[in-house]
Protein backbone atom coordinates (compact mmCIF):
# COMPACT_ATOMS: atom_id res chain seq x y z
CA UNK A 1 0.00 0.00 0.00
CA UNK A 2 1.53 3.44 -0.86
CA UNK A 3 0.32 7.07 -0.32
CA UNK A 4 1.51 9.61 -2.68
CA UNK A 5 1.59 13.02 -0.91
CA UNK A 6 2.71 16.08 0.52
CA UNK A 7 3.56 16.19 3.56
CA UNK A 8 2.66 19.15 4.88
CA UNK A 9 -1.02 18.64 3.23
CA UNK A 10 -3.66 18.66 6.11
CA UNK A 11 -5.70 16.36 4.23
CA UNK A 12 -2.51 14.02 3.68
CA UNK A 13 -2.54 13.79 7.12
CA UNK A 14 -5.94 12.79 7.75
CA UNK A 15 -5.38 9.82 5.51
CA UNK A 16 -1.98 8.81 7.95
CA UNK A 17 -4.32 8.98 10.94
CA UNK A 18 -7.17 6.53 9.25
CA UNK A 19 -4.09 4.16 8.31
CA UNK A 20 -2.59 4.03 11.48
CA UNK A 21 -5.43 3.47 13.33
CA UNK A 22 -6.14 0.92 11.35
CA UNK A 23 -3.10 -0.58 11.59
CA UNK A 24 -2.23 -1.27 8.19
CA UNK A 25 1.03 -1.08 6.33
CA UNK A 26 1.82 1.61 4.15
CA UNK A 27 5.20 3.58 2.53
CA UNK A 28 4.35 7.28 1.44
CA UNK A 29 6.08 8.94 -1.96
CA UNK A 30 6.41 12.55 -1.65
CA UNK A 31 4.94 14.06 -4.54
CA UNK A 32 7.12 17.31 -5.89
CA UNK A 33 4.39 20.24 -6.77
CA UNK A 34 4.22 21.06 -10.66
CA UNK A 35 5.81 18.09 -12.33
CA UNK A 36 5.60 15.67 -9.77
CA UNK A 37 2.02 16.13 -10.10
CA UNK A 38 1.90 14.84 -13.21
CA UNK A 39 2.28 11.48 -12.32
CA UNK A 40 -0.08 11.46 -10.09
CA UNK A 41 -2.36 12.49 -13.15
CA UNK A 42 -1.14 9.41 -15.10
CA UNK A 43 -1.86 7.26 -11.70
CA UNK A 44 -5.09 8.72 -10.93
CA UNK A 45 -6.76 10.68 -13.80
CA UNK A 46 -6.22 14.00 -11.43
CA UNK A 47 -3.30 16.11 -10.07
CA UNK A 48 -4.22 16.60 -6.20
CA UNK A 49 -3.04 14.29 -3.71
CA UNK A 50 -3.66 12.48 -1.17
CA UNK A 51 -3.54 9.24 -3.49
CA UNK A 52 -3.29 5.97 -1.83
CA UNK A 53 -2.53 3.00 -4.55
CA UNK A 54 -3.80 -0.80 -2.93
CA UNK A 55 -2.78 -3.34 -5.27
CA UNK A 56 -4.63 -3.13 -8.33
CA UNK A 57 -6.73 0.09 -6.93
CA UNK A 58 -6.11 3.72 -6.82
CA UNK A 59 -8.40 6.14 -4.79
CA UNK A 60 -7.70 9.89 -4.83
CA UNK A 61 -8.95 12.47 -2.26
CA UNK A 62 -8.74 11.72 1.55
CA UNK A 63 -12.60 11.00 1.80
CA UNK A 64 -13.06 8.18 -0.89
CA UNK A 65 -9.74 6.97 0.74
CA UNK A 66 -11.43 6.87 4.09
CA UNK A 67 -14.82 5.29 2.49
CA UNK A 68 -12.17 2.74 0.66
CA UNK A 69 -10.48 1.76 3.83
CA UNK A 70 -13.47 0.85 5.47
CA UNK A 71 -14.75 -1.20 3.10
CA UNK A 72 -11.68 -3.35 2.41
CA UNK A 73 -10.53 -3.02 5.58
CA UNK A 74 -13.39 -2.85 8.40
CA UNK A 75 -11.71 -3.60 11.65
CA UNK A 76 -11.50 -0.95 13.68
CA UNK A 77 -14.14 0.73 12.09
CA UNK A 78 -14.48 4.29 11.41
CA UNK A 79 -17.77 5.27 10.01
CA UNK A 80 -20.79 3.94 12.78
CA UNK A 81 -23.11 1.94 11.62
CA UNK A 82 -25.76 3.32 13.25
CA UNK A 83 -27.51 5.34 11.06
CA UNK A 84 -28.07 8.75 12.99
CA UNK A 85 -24.24 8.09 14.55
CA UNK A 86 -23.62 7.97 10.72
CA UNK A 87 -25.21 10.73 9.83
CA UNK A 88 -23.11 12.60 12.45
CA UNK A 89 -20.06 11.54 11.43
CA UNK A 90 -19.98 12.60 7.57
CA UNK A 91 -21.39 15.73 8.55
CA UNK A 92 -18.55 16.52 10.30
CA UNK A 93 -16.17 14.94 8.75
CA UNK A 94 -17.69 17.69 5.75
CA UNK A 95 -17.66 20.03 8.08
CA UNK A 96 -13.92 19.90 9.17
CA UNK A 97 -12.97 19.72 5.71
CA UNK A 98 -15.03 21.78 4.09
CA UNK A 99 -14.63 24.94 6.66
CA UNK A 100 -12.00 23.99 9.12
CA UNK A 101 -9.73 22.85 6.32
CA UNK A 102 -9.86 25.66 3.92
CA UNK A 103 -9.95 28.43 6.45
CA UNK A 104 -7.53 27.21 9.00
CA UNK A 105 -4.56 27.56 5.55
CA UNK A 106 -5.55 30.51 5.38
CA UNK A 107 -4.94 31.88 8.62
CA UNK A 108 -1.83 29.74 9.31
CA UNK A 109 -0.35 31.30 5.68
CA UNK A 110 -1.30 34.93 6.97
CA UNK A 111 0.47 34.20 10.47
CA UNK A 112 3.33 33.24 8.46
CA UNK A 113 3.38 36.27 6.36
CA UNK A 114 3.25 38.69 9.51
CA UNK A 115 5.09 36.65 11.98
CA UNK A 116 8.88 37.07 11.54
CA UNK A 117 9.16 34.45 14.62
CA UNK A 118 7.01 31.98 13.20
CA UNK A 119 9.40 32.56 9.90
CA UNK A 120 12.40 31.77 11.51
CA UNK A 121 11.52 29.12 13.53
CA UNK A 122 9.62 27.28 10.06
CA UNK A 123 13.25 28.19 8.16
CA UNK A 124 16.00 27.16 10.51
CA UNK A 125 19.89 26.61 8.75
CA UNK A 126 19.50 22.77 9.05
CA UNK A 127 15.78 22.57 7.16
CA UNK A 128 15.87 25.52 4.58
CA UNK A 129 13.19 23.61 2.58
CA UNK A 130 10.45 24.01 5.29
CA UNK A 131 8.62 26.43 4.22
CA UNK A 132 9.14 25.41 -0.01
CA UNK A 133 6.95 21.98 1.52
CA UNK A 134 4.53 25.07 2.32
CA UNK A 135 4.41 26.55 -0.87
CA UNK A 136 4.37 22.71 -2.09
CA UNK A 137 0.94 21.66 0.04
CA UNK A 138 -0.78 25.20 -1.31
CA UNK A 139 0.93 26.75 -3.89
CA UNK A 140 -1.46 29.67 -5.29
CA UNK A 141 -2.58 30.40 -1.75
CA UNK A 142 1.14 30.66 -0.78
CA UNK A 143 2.67 32.44 -3.17
CA UNK A 144 -0.02 35.32 -2.82
CA UNK A 145 0.63 35.73 0.95
CA UNK A 146 4.35 35.30 1.21
CA UNK A 147 5.07 36.50 -2.15
CA UNK A 148 3.24 38.86 -4.13
CA UNK A 149 0.18 38.89 -1.75
CA UNK A 150 -2.45 39.14 -4.21
CA UNK A 151 -6.02 36.91 -3.18
CA UNK A 152 -5.56 36.43 0.97
CA UNK A 153 -5.68 39.66 1.62
CA UNK A 154 -6.55 41.19 5.61
CA UNK A 155 -10.33 40.87 4.99
CA UNK A 156 -10.27 36.87 3.85
CA UNK A 157 -7.76 36.25 6.90
CA UNK A 158 -9.78 37.90 9.09
CA UNK A 159 -13.30 35.91 7.85
CA UNK A 160 -11.14 32.57 7.75
CA UNK A 161 -9.85 33.61 11.68
CA UNK A 162 -13.75 34.27 12.67
CA UNK A 163 -14.72 31.02 11.75
CA UNK A 164 -11.58 28.62 12.79
CA UNK A 165 -12.54 30.54 16.24
CA UNK A 166 -16.02 30.04 15.70
CA UNK A 167 -15.36 26.09 14.70
CA UNK A 168 -12.62 25.36 17.54
CA UNK A 169 -14.84 27.21 19.96
CA UNK A 170 -17.72 24.50 18.76
CA UNK A 171 -15.39 21.43 18.63
CA UNK A 172 -13.89 22.67 22.70
CA UNK A 173 -17.87 22.60 23.75
CA UNK A 174 -18.14 18.98 22.09
CA UNK A 175 -14.86 17.05 23.38
CA UNK A 176 -15.44 18.74 26.87
CA UNK A 177 -18.94 16.63 27.16
CA UNK A 178 -17.87 13.27 25.32
CA UNK A 179 -14.75 11.14 24.91
CA UNK A 180 -14.93 11.71 20.60
CA UNK A 181 -17.10 13.62 18.69
CA UNK A 182 -19.49 10.50 17.75
CA UNK A 183 -19.49 7.69 20.39
CA UNK A 184 -17.84 5.98 22.67
CA UNK A 185 -14.85 5.18 19.87
CA UNK A 186 -12.73 7.52 17.72
CA UNK A 187 -14.24 7.81 14.21
CA UNK A 188 -13.36 9.41 10.83
CA UNK A 189 -15.16 12.29 12.38
CA UNK A 190 -12.23 12.96 14.75
CA UNK A 191 -9.59 12.34 12.63
CA UNK A 192 -10.67 14.75 10.15
CA UNK A 193 -10.89 17.61 12.78
CA UNK A 194 -7.37 16.27 14.11
CA UNK A 195 -5.71 16.65 11.10
CA UNK A 196 -7.44 19.98 9.57
CA UNK A 197 -6.64 21.58 12.73
CA UNK A 198 -2.50 20.97 12.09
CA UNK A 199 -2.38 24.58 10.65
CA UNK A 200 -3.66 26.39 13.19
CA UNK A 201 -1.37 24.38 16.09
CA UNK A 202 1.28 21.96 14.78
CA UNK A 203 1.32 18.39 17.20
CA UNK A 204 3.84 18.19 19.41
CA UNK A 205 5.82 15.11 18.77
CA UNK A 206 7.28 14.13 16.18
CA UNK A 207 4.27 13.07 13.85
CA UNK A 208 5.20 15.08 11.20
CA UNK A 209 7.97 15.96 9.27
CA UNK A 210 8.68 19.02 10.76
CA UNK A 211 11.26 21.15 12.50
CA UNK A 212 11.58 20.32 16.56
CA UNK A 213 11.11 24.57 16.67
CA UNK A 214 7.76 24.46 15.20
CA UNK A 215 6.49 21.40 17.56
CA UNK A 216 3.52 21.90 19.41
CA UNK A 217 3.62 26.09 18.04
CA UNK A 218 0.74 27.62 15.52
CA UNK A 219 -1.29 30.77 15.49
CA UNK A 220 -0.43 33.57 17.78
CA UNK A 221 -3.17 34.21 19.75
CA UNK A 222 -5.23 30.88 18.73
CA UNK A 223 -3.28 27.78 19.24
CA UNK A 224 -2.73 29.43 22.36
CA UNK A 225 -5.54 30.65 23.52
CA UNK A 226 -6.80 28.94 26.63
CA UNK A 227 -10.39 28.72 25.47
CA UNK A 228 -9.01 26.08 23.05
CA UNK A 229 -6.73 24.04 25.43
CA UNK A 230 -9.24 21.57 25.85
CA UNK A 231 -9.64 21.13 22.03
CA UNK A 232 -5.81 20.91 21.42
CA UNK A 233 -5.06 18.24 24.65
CA UNK A 234 -7.85 16.25 23.22
CA UNK A 235 -6.30 15.87 20.03
CA UNK A 236 -2.82 15.17 21.53
CA UNK A 237 -4.68 12.26 23.03
CA UNK A 238 -6.05 10.89 20.11
CA UNK A 239 -2.42 11.45 18.08
CA UNK A 240 -0.77 9.85 21.15
CA UNK A 241 -2.45 6.67 21.06
CA UNK A 242 -3.30 6.16 17.80
CA UNK A 243 -1.05 7.91 15.28
CA UNK A 244 2.54 6.44 14.53
CA UNK A 245 5.37 8.79 15.27
CA UNK A 246 8.65 9.17 12.62
CA UNK A 247 11.61 9.99 12.56
CA UNK A 248 12.64 13.79 14.07
CA UNK A 249 14.06 14.24 10.41
CA UNK A 250 12.36 16.30 7.53
CA UNK A 251 12.51 14.64 4.21
CA UNK A 252 15.74 14.73 1.77
CA UNK A 253 15.06 16.37 -1.41
CA UNK A 254 15.07 14.41 -4.60
CA UNK A 255 18.72 13.86 -5.64
CA UNK A 256 19.53 16.75 -8.37
CA UNK A 257 16.95 18.79 -7.25
CA UNK A 258 14.43 16.68 -9.76
CA UNK A 259 10.97 15.98 -9.11
CA UNK A 260 10.08 12.10 -7.08
CA UNK A 261 9.00 9.87 -9.43
CA UNK A 262 5.60 7.87 -8.96
CA UNK A 263 6.52 4.61 -11.21
CA UNK A 264 3.93 3.43 -13.29
CA UNK A 265 3.42 -0.16 -14.93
Amino acid sequence: MELYQFEMSHYCEKVRFLLDYKGLTYKTTEVTPGIGQLDVYRLSGQRQVPVLSDGAEVIADSTAIAHYLEKTYPDRSIIPADPIQRGYCLALEAWADDSIGLNARKVMLGAFGQNPDLRAAALPSETPDFLKGLVGAVPSEALNVLGAGVGLGPDVIKQARIAIEQSLEALTLLVNSRPYLVGDQPTLADFAAAAMTMYIKFPSGTYVNIPASLQGRGVPGIADNPAYAPFFAWRDRLYDDHRVAVPSVPPSPPAGGSPTRISID
